[in-house]
């Protein structure tokens, strides 16, 4: 198991209770789709962090507004944008960040496909994080997840956006995200912010207040699995 990064300081006014944050050896992720222009704005996303004191902070639908951060909260931000979109996808850390790589995803061949979409890929503290945002089709978004499984090996989280509906099935893989819906679309309540994962234990899931966005950020405290 992973021992998580000590060091850790209070993130000014937005620390939390030392009661807050996980057990040592544990890695806490935080999830959340932004809703782009109309959706949280930074100032939002410091709170978040303030509450929740992650190791790794990952965003869908980040807009450039999200490169402020560094200057709110400390840390590094690392922002990836997508092809043809005002948007695209940011990890942020208090912690010493690598850069992280993008992974192109499949597409869609049909007559006018929305633009091509990615995986942000990032390693820290042993682990390798897939943050996503998937695509609506639901055998597309499984090819999708598949392609990232395929490029990706040793202890592995897919986190972010699935836009999937139904049980999500891949060998070696748990879904330990929480069970609970993350979205409300025409008054039907959607579980679609998952974590997939591999050789990873989840001590605690949870979802958070949804704040300005459409989507409920998720909160996953984690831990490299034993043999």
């Amino acid at each position: 198991m992973h021992a998580r990064l000590n060091g850790h300081e209070p993130v000014g006014r937005f620390a939390a209770a030392e009661q807050d944050r996980p057990a040592q050896g544990v890695l806490r992720v935080v999830s959340w789709n932004l809703l782009r222009l109309v959706g949280a704005a930074v100032e939002d996303v410091a709170e978040l962090i303030g509450r929740y004191q992650p190791d790794l902070m990952l965003m869908q639908e980040a807009t450039a507004e999200v490169n402020a951060l560094p200057g709110l909260v400390g840390g590094t931000l690392y922002r990836e944008p997508m092809d043809r979109r005002v948007y695209g996808l940011a990890a942020w850390s208090l912690h010493p960040l690598p850069p992280p790589s993008a992974l192109p995803l499949p597409v869609s061949r049909m007559p006018g496909r929305v633009p091509p979409r990615l995986s942000q890929i990032i390693s820290f503290a042993g682990v390798t994080f897939a943050n996503v945002h998937l695509s609506h089709g639901q055998l597309l978004n499984r090819l999708q997840l598949l392609r990232i499984v395929r490029n990706i090996d040793g202890p592995l989280a897919i986190i972010g956006d699935y836009n999937a509906v139904g049980p999500i099935r891949m060998r070696g893989f748990r879904d330990i995200g929480p069970r609970e819906p993350t979205h409300t679309a025409n008054i039907i309540p959607f579980r679609l912010d998952r974590c997939m994962a591999r050789s990873i234990d989840c001590r605690v899931s949870q979802v958070a207040e949804r704040g300005p966005s459409d989507h409920h950020p998720i909160v996953l405290d984690l831990s490299v699995a034993a043999d």
